[in-house]
């Protein structure tokens, strides 16, 4: 049983916990009803917001819209005033460019084709909208000036600015290309690079909007003029130094000395050569110009017309070859001719210029025009005139070889420059270029070349003709010999080292330069020379026909052919 006062206790600590409770329920409903008034309050603002918000959406929309259509309308007439600032100023163009056109373009040439280029809007703008207007009339006329000017432009500058090649400088270039190991390639400037830069520039508007190519004309006559003035002062640069007593060429770096008439032909001759290579370089240079200058697919029919005025320097080649009068200053060694050198370097250049000496040598033709000739009929026509060249050349060379005492050293003279004209045909296209009409060119050449190897051969026949078994007498070994046999011997022994001394000092100074044939010559005389004399001294091995064979017997067959391999080696 609880005690009393416990339960009194527990009474009083229950009643006051009934109590605390009592009061947080009280807070928390008077809290709920703060909360209900706060929401309502609440929920009556943001009715009051939307109400509000919706009165003011319906406001100003319309004026949104309203405010966007203005501005689409503002944009309209922006445009509208924009073209008609534009179509207007197509009325003020021949006005507004009048200065400038009168002026011309010299000095400002971006400027001035600006103001073409206005121009031309403006008639393309009239022609299609307005074709009867007067203001077409206007800008056409402006438009026809302007281009005038700008040809005039074009013809001024080349005419002001392009100078004949001073002939120093050709030479210079023409030594450059014989010479590259030790002189660079010398670049011809005809023009100075901002004057180029106007003149193609002019050029490329003239092609598109001039309409027609009389420029083209004006280009290839001002450079053919010049051309033909740096052929004219080369001339004369060696016209003048012949009055001297010798001549130094730059593009050969050779000194010939005067000598009489043989060298004034002779400087003739050599002038008339450097003519020639030059024209073929300062064509390369004005193709190379030209080719920046003119169109692609004008640049053939302008290049054949401003090289034409050259074109009698080829027809002067040939006389220059056929000169059999001409037979001084030879090679002492027998080496290649510089007239040989000299011709096929010219023909190799020629070559760069296949289509246009072939158009040039057709419309020689009486039988052909500009317009009727082929390309397969032009080939045939440079074919033929080079096989003449060298047919030429060929009698020149064998007209030159006269001069030569010894027909050994003619022989060899005519070898190596036979031999020369071969490999440089091989070596380039002009050997497919003669069999184009010649087919047996070549073969024509290696006879040739056997030929003098076999002129050659004979003149060691005074030296193995002493080997010959002719007057030996047949005798047995040890058979005792008459005196006159004992001599016939001795003269043999003499007659072939003696022979053999003189050939081979004499021709050891000679030249072959081609070492394939240099080799091929002294084997197959190694062979003929070296089996005579191997036979020679097998009869003569048991025959006693002097007390001092060592005397007679000065060479062995091996000295001999060592004495042969140093034929044509004066290092030897």
């Amino acid at each position: 049983m609880i005690p009393t006062e416990d339960a009194s206790a527990r009474k009083r600590e229950i009643e006051d916990k009934l109590k605390q409770e009592q009061e947080t329920l009280s807070f928390i409903r008077e809290s709920l009803e703060k909360s209900d008034q706060l929401t309502k309050g609440m929920v009556s603002i943001l009715s009051s917001f939307e109400s509000r918000l919706m009165q003011l959406e319906n406001s100003i929309i319309p004026v949104h819209k309203q405010t966007e259509n203005l501005q689409r309308l503002q944009e309209n007439v922006d445009q509208t005033l924009s073209c008609l600032d534009h179509v207007i100023s197509y009325y003020h163009v021949a006005k507004d460019t009048d200065k400038i056109i009168r002026e011309g373009p010299a000095g400002r040439l971006d400027e001035y084709l600006a103001c073409i280029a206005k121009i031309q809007k403006a008639v393309e703008y009239f022609q299609d909208n307005n074709p009867d207007s007067p203001e077409l009339n206007t800008v056409k006329a402006r438009f026809e000036r302007g281009k005038e000017l700008l040809e005039a432009e074009f013809r001024s500058l080349l005419t002001r600015y392009s100078k004949p090649v001073p002939p120093v400088l050709i030479l210079d270039a023409i030594g450059g290309d014989e010479d590259m190991e030790v002189q660079e390639d010398v670049t011809l400037e005809h023009l100075p690079e901002a004057v180029l830069q106007d003149i193609i520039c002019i050029s490329a508007w003239l092609l598109e909007y001039g309409r027609n190519q009389d420029f083209m004309n004006v280009y290839f006559q001002v450079r053919s003029s010049q051309l033909d003035r740096s052929i004219k002062g080369l001339k004369e640069h060696f016209r003048k130094n012949s009055a001297t007593s010798a001549i130094h060429s730059p593009a050969t770096g050779s000194l010939w000395v005067s000598d009489g008439k043989d060298d004034v032909l002779d400087i003739e001759i050599d002038s008339y050569i450097h003519c020639i290579s030059a024209f073929v370089k300062l064509a390369q240079s004005e193709y190379a110009l030209l080719t920046e200058i003119i169109p692609e697919h004008h640049q053939k029919k302008t290049f054949d017309s401003l090289i034409q005025v050259r074109a009698v320097c080829l027809c002067v080649w040939v006389c220059v070859c056929n000169d059999p009068d001409k037979e001084y200053n030879m090679p002492k060694d027998g080496t290649v001719h510089e007239l040989t050198s000299n011709a096929i370097l010219f023909l190799q250049q020629l070559l760069d210029f296949q289509e246009t000496a072939g158009a040039m040598l057709a419309s020689q033709e009486s039988s052909s025009s500009a317009s009727s000739y082929s390309s397969e009929f032009s080939r045939k026509l440079l074919s033929t005139y080079i096989y003449k060249v060298l047919g030429n050349l060929q009698l020149n060379l064998s007209n030159k070889a006269k001069v030569y005492e010894d027909p050994a050293l003619r022989a060899v003279f005519l070898h190596n420059n036979y031999n020369y004209i071969l490999k440089s045909l091989e070596k380039s296209e002009l050997i497919q270029l003669v069999a184009v009409t010649h087919k047996k060119v070549e073969g024509s050449y290696r006879e040739l070349i056997e030929q003098e190897i076999q002129n050659y051969q004979r003149s060691w026949l005074r030296v193995t003709e002493h080997l010959t078994e002719r007057n030996i007498p047949a005798l047995q070994p040890g058979t005792k010999l008459k005196d006159k046999e004992r001599q016939i011997i001795k003269d043999k022994f003499k007659g072939f080292n003696d022979g053999l001394e003189e050939l081979c000092k004499i021709q050891q100074g000679w030249a072959v330069p081609d070492k394939e044939q240099r080799d091929a010559i002294r084997q197959a005389q190694k062979r003929v020379v070296s089996e005579a004399y191997r036979a020679f001294l097998q009869r003569c091995a048991n025959i006693s026909f002097t007390k001092n064979p060592e005397k007679y017997h000065r060479y062995s067959a091996e000295q001999v052919e060592e004495m042969i391999d140093k034929l044509f080696d004066t290092s030897a």
